[in-house]
């Protein structure tokens, strides 16, 4: 019973052997998993996956990095799909500050418009963060966004950084760098952030976990994270895989 909270199958990366990699995913263990769409594309063909799966389900969004592409006519199609029984979140939605394709002050607009969507339709939002740290925790708490909580997506900040969102309603979930051997810091978070607020994911095909750093990663992969976090909790796998998906579950609605 393992729940991958952040994949995007709908990358080009998997036209040639998707059903191979849910196979696989569906051998280790991986009950259900969220894709994620962030622009037209990757939302589209996120709808026509958790169409055909039953253990697929959506997460529809804007990028920051694509922010400036964004037009109103995108956001009011991301309200619409709101109302799709299997659409249990928006984003991936944030700020990026790595990449300067959109600026920043057209960044945090779109972020904050789609927390607003978010609080009128009743869904937790997933965090996208690069660099942007004060600049996030700031917009989520200026805009009530504790509201509908959600997901600090791949997160790579300080267990600070993750108390501080905890008290702001969002889980922390952890990804590939938490089995890195030089990554300290999601080590630290997976020790000291309590196991109901932890979720785990693969942002697959990104962020392979060890040992198939540098590789696409796919999500029957999200086991070794959860075998990661048990090993630093000292808690069993099982304990943590059943932990992190009733976590899931619970955030998304999911019955």
């Amino acid at each position: 019973m393992l729940f991958d909270t952040h994949a995007h199958l709908n990358d080009t990366q998997f036209i040639e052997d998707l059903e191979e990699v849910i196979d696989r995913a569906q051998t280790e263990g991986v009950s259900n998993m969220v894709i994620v769409g962030f622009d037209r594309p990757t939302i589209q063909r996120a709808m026509e996956l958790v169409e055909r799966y039953d253990f697929m389900y959506a997460c529809v969004g804007w990028h920051p990095v694509d922010a400036i592409d964004m037009t109103n006519e995108d956001l009011s199609w991301i309200e619409e799909l709101t109302s799709h029984p299997k659409v249990v979140a928006i984003g991936e939605m944030g700020l990026d500050y790595h990449w300067d394709k959109s600026p920043k002050e057209v960044q945090k607009d779109v972020f904050r418009r789609q927390i607003r969507l978010a609080k009128k339709v009743k869904l937790p939002i997933v965090i996208h963060n690069r660099e942007a740290t004060a600049d996030i925790v700031e917009i989520l708490k200026e805009e009530g966004a504790e509201e509908v909580g959600g997901i600090m997506h791949c997160f790579s900040g300080s267990p600070e950084v993750a108390k501080e969102c905890i008290k702001m309603n969002f889980s922390i979930s952890l990804g590939g760098p938490v089995t890195f051997k030089n990554a300290k810091k999601p080590k630290e978070v997976a020790a000291e952030v309590p196991i109901e607020r932890l979720l785990i994911e693969t942002d697959c095909p990104y962020l392979a976990p060890h040992p198939h750093r540098g590789k696409r990663n796919e999500p029957s992969y999200v086991k070794l994270v959860a075998e990661q976090i048990a090993e630093i909790k000292g808690l069993t796998f099982e304990e943590v895989a059943q932990a992190t998906t009733q976590n899931a579950k619970k955030l998304f609605g999911i019955k």
